[in-house]
């Protein structure tokens, strides 16, 4: 989708621009010559950080909170009487530590503490932050229901997950927390794009959606969603099924067809999970094809993208950039033992976490140098970069599966303990007087956050998430309230090395101009001005 000018939009981004978002100066962030971003995985803002002090937290726990939580609501509109149960249970199984779906029922219509000391719900069982829990539902039209109005109100009753959707922790004890009380914590950071793991990776390289081409004519022509609009053509709902409960307290929704796409003017746009169609992909090679692809007749591989990325900026001026990936080089060597690390085993590889390698720039039959100078493996590159002091310039880090903090098969504790490891040794980089390291998360995995949306555009932004700035040149002790998305990462890589915005940065500022809502900031008043 192209950003259109006319003079009406354009007279609002420039009335944006006048009364726009706090900003650092321009010394401040070209004191910056290397920039870490670190990409975590599913944690809504209130779920780690809402009870943390000066933050705009937990409403009526946090005493800093701003806003109110409106109760949650059913299917019909009807305020709960109590939260629906975690259905199938709150933990993951395997553990020492279960707690079932029906020891999580008839928990209050609020916020609740996952890590209750007392044990939660009465059942005197402490889940702490060791302990995985199930996931949650975490899809692009989901997260537009779940916002509803912008009242927050329906996480409950459009999740698979019920009451777990509004839990959270209290995160003291994370060394991340320690980081954020040291540095900077931004506590008005929105996921760039609704919905899942997938689309946000897009979104932190691009600001896009990428497209399935001429989707009628092929093998996912089967892939559209089922929604329901109003007669402006405004999207209101997933098409329910037959089975959809009357209640959510009588069981999780059902949609007729919640899928990979979705159409817009008739471009087939991809909104949910799908594989790329370089290996390491979740569609394993047709047999006897190319074993460097995937299958290209399964509905969920997609073609390969052309649109432009971060990386294709940074080239274009020079400016050096990889993106490191947690497992890298043992799931991309093309054996049996490589297949079984991806969304299995202990690792828990995730193709649809690697962003780059869903475009034609980086095709391994045809650009095997690209491919070898920009995605690197973790375990064999990153940390020996940093202390050699020979980082690029722009750096990204995608921790495995089991390191991310993904509910369903990460704990909190596991993530935050190895993150805050490599911030550890990223602080002994000769690099690290002019680094600075921003750690946030993809999306919200289907948690609750109490804070309004802005309206942006079609696509975004969602759900308020973490985001942690540390650096020498950042402020000390700040919690940074300056509006933040996903996208603002670009704009700050953009602002430093004076590259040309993606058009869907552009897109972004259009529709939050449009729609009344504040100007994105581009990261840069977390810095010390100079």
């Amino acid at each position: 989708m192209k950003p259109v000018f006319t003079v009406s939009t354009l007279a609002l981004l420039l009335a944006a621009c006048a009364s726009g978002p706090p900003r650092g100066n321009d010394a401040a962030v070209n004191a910056v010559d290397t920039v870490v971003v670190i990409y975590a995985e599913n944690r809504a803002f209130d779920n780690l950080y809402g009870l943390f002090p000066g933050a705009n937290g937990i409403p009526g726990v946090n005493p800093n909170s701003t806003g109110s939580a409106a109760p949650q609501k059913d299917f019909d509109g009807t305020v709960l009487p109590v939260l629906p149960p975690a259905w199938g249970g709150l933990t993951a199984g395997g553990q020492a530590v279960t707690l079932t779906q029906a020891q999580s029922a008839g928990l209050p219509n609020r916020q609740f503490r996952v890590d209750d000391p007392k044990g939660l719900n009465g059942s005197g069982i402490v889940v702490d932050a060791s302990v995985v829990t199930r996931d949650l539902v975490h899809r692009y039209y989901n997260n537009i229901m779940q916002i509803g109005d912008g009242s927050n109100d329906r996480f409950a009753a459009y999740s698979n997950a019920g009451a777990l959707s509004m839990g959270y922790y209290d995160g003291s004890s994370m060394k991340l927390w320690r980081l954020a009380q040291q540095y900077v914590l931004a506590d008005n950071f929105f996921m760039g794009a609704f919905g899942g793991s997938y689309l946000n990776h897009q979104y932190l390289i691009c600001a896009c959606i990428p497209v399935y081409p001429d989707v009628a004519n092929s093998p996912a022509k089967g892939s559209i969603s089922a929604i329901e609009s109003d007669a402006q053509g405004r999207f209101v709902r997933l098409t329910p099924a037959a089975e959809m409960p009357k209640s959510v307290l009588a069981g999780p929704p059902r949609y007729q067809h919640d899928a990979t796409l979705t159409l817009v003017d008739g471009v087939a746009y991809t909104i949910n999970t799908m594989q790329p169609a370089f290996q390491p992909s979740g569609n394993a090679p047709l047999a006897g094809a190319n074993p460097q692809y995937g299958d290209p007749a399964k509905a969920t591989t997609l073609p390969a993208q052309t649109l432009a990325t971060i990386g294709d900026r940074l080239d274009a001026k020079g400016v050096s950039w990889a993106w490191y990936g947690g497992a890298w080089k043992a799931a991309s060597a093309g054996t049996p033992e490589a297949r079984s690390i991806i969304y299995r085993s202990k690792i828990q590889f995730q193709p649809h976490h690697q962003p780059f390698n869903y475009y034609a720039r980086f095709d391994p039959a045809t650009h095997a140098d690209d491919r070898a100078r920009h995605l690197l493996d973790f375990d064999e590159r990153f940390l020996a970069d940093a202390a050699a002091g020979r980082l690029p310039q722009v750096a990204f880090y995608k921790p495995q599966g089991n390191l991310n903090q993904h509910p369903g098969y990460a704990s909190v504790a596991d993530g935050d303990a190895h993150i805050a490891s490599v911030i550890e040794q990223l602080q002994k980089s000769p690099q690290w007087p002019r680094m600075l390291i921003v750690v946030t998360y993809d999306e919200n995995g289907g948690l609750y956050d109490h804070a309004r949306v802005p309206k942006g555009d079609r696509w975004g932004p969602g759900t308020r998430i973490p985001a942690i700035i540390v650096s020498p040149l950042a402020r000390k002790g700040f919690v940074d309230k300056t509006q933040y998305d996903t996208g603002s990462i670009l704009r700050f890589i953009t602002r430093r090395w004076a590259l040309d915005p993606l058009p869907g940065v552009v897109l972004r500022d259009q529709g939050l101009a449009a729609n009344g809502s504040a100007a994105m900031g581009d990261l840069s008043a977390a810095l010390e001005p100079r």
